[in-house]
């Protein structure tokens, strides 16, 4: 059983880094839309790879304000908070439980 363990560990431990990386890149994302970016930047183009198939099923459940405020990317940060607030602290305590 320990090697179930330190697999829910590893898993734990990739969550929680690639939660963290994720969440910055939303943001710098977001933070770049407000100064109407180059499309054609290799930055924008690799930020709009990453980021669209997260936030795009999240517009079509949440449109864009009439304002004109995009709140999807708010959204997937706090799902991403969730994400590493609670599922990756359960993953540590079925490890150590396992082992």
């Amino acid at each position: 059983m320990f090697l179930v363990g330190n697999f829910l560990q590893a898993l734990a431990f990739i969550l929680d880094i690639g939660s963290r990386l994720y969440y910055w890149i939303i943001i710098i994302y977001a933070l770049i839309s407000w100064v109407n970016p180059n499309p054609y930047h290799p930055l924008v183009r690799f930020l709009r790879t990453i980021c669209e198939p997260v936030l795009r099923p999240l517009r079509r459940i949440i449109p864009v304000s009439r304002w004109g405020i995009d709140f999807t990317p708010l959204i997937a940060v706090i799902l991403l908070v969730f994400l590493r607030k609670f599922l990756v602290p359960s993953f540590y305590q079925m490890s150590y439980r396992l082992r």
